[in-house]
C-alpha cells in the first residue's frame, strides 16, 4: 500500500503540490493533467526521488524520508527518456548493474537477465550495444533494468512519449502484461481506459480520483 498523508511540495519558494492525501491500492493507477500540472513530481514522490516539504509518503509503511533504502528495494521507476536511465553501454552490463549493487550472485544474475531478454524478444540482444537499439528497446531495458530487481510497485513517468506508433504499442502492451502495481503518468489516455482508477492532478492538487469512465471525462472537459 502506498499511502501520502498531508503531503506537499516546494522547490525553494515554488510551489508544486498542495496537501495531498491518498491511499494507493489498485493495480493499476493512471496519474494524469496538463504540462506543469505536478503529476511527475507526484511520480517521483513515490519511490523517494523527491522529498515532501511537510507531510509523508509511506510505501508499505516505510516513510521515504527516513526509509529510502527500503522504498527503493520496493518501488521501481521508470523515467520518460531511456537515456536518462541506461547507465551501461552493453545491455546485459546494464541489467546487471542494479542486481550486483543488491549482492546477488552471478548465477542468479545471470538467470534473471536471460529470462527478462526471452520476455521481450531481445535475447539476441544480450552483448549489443546499449546505445544503438532503437527507441523501443531502449525503453524495453529500461524497463526490464526495474523489473530484474523484482519491486513490488513500478512508477512510470510517460514512458511512451518519445515513441513511435509501433514502439508505443510494443511498450504497452509489456505494461499490460506485468505483475506488479503499476503507477503510471501519462498524456496518452487510450492507453488508460482499462485501469483501475485514474487520479486528475491540476495546478498541484488532485482535481478528480475516480474510475477512467469518469475521471477521463472530467480531465478532457478540464483542459477545454
Amino acid at each position: 500500500m502506498i499511502q501520502l498523508t498531508n503531503v506537499s511540495l516546494a522547490f525553494g519558494d515554488h510551489p508544486v503540490l498542495h496537501d495531498i492525501s491518498l491511499t494507493l491500492t489498485e493495480r493499476r493507477i493512471a496519474v494524469i493533467g496538463a504540462n506543469g500540472s505536478g503529476k511527475s513530481s507526484f511520480a517521483r514522490l513515490l519511490n523517494g526521488l523527491a522529498l515532501p516539504t511537510s507531510g509523508t509518503v509511506a510505501i508499505d509503511g516505510f516513510d521515504t524520508a527516513k526509509k529510502g533504502k527500503d522504498v527503493r528495494a520496493r518501488v521501481g521507476f521508470v523515467f520518460q527518456n531511456p537515456d536518462n536511465q541506461i547507465v551501461f553501454p552493453v545491455v546485459e552490463e546494464d541489467l546487471a548493474f542494479g542486481m550486483k549493487n543488491l549482492g546477488l550472485d552471478k548465477a542468479t544474475i545471470d538467470a534473471r537477465i536471460t529470462e527478462i531478454l526471452a520476455r521481450y524478444d531481445m535475447t539476441d540482444m544480450r552483448e549489443h550495444p546499449a546505445h544503438l537499439l532503437s527507441g523501443g528497446q531502449k525503453q524495453l531495458l529500461a524497463i526490464s533494468g526495474v523489473l530484474v530487481m523484482a519491486p513490488q510497485y513500478i512508477v512510470l513517468d510517460e514512458p511512451t512519449t518519445l515513441l513511435d506508433l509501433r514502439n508505443k504499442r510494443r511498450v504497452t502492451r509489456a505494461l499490460s502484461a506485468l505483475d506488479q502495481t503499476l503507477i503510471h503518468v501519462t498524456h496518452d489516455l487510450d492507453q488508460i481506459t482499462d485501469y483501475d482508477r485514474v487520479i486528475v492532478i491540476d495546478e498541484g492538487r488532485v482535481f478528480a480520483d475516480d474510475v477512467p469512465s469518469k475521471a477521463i471525462p472530467i480531465y478532457t472537459e478540464l483542459m477545454g
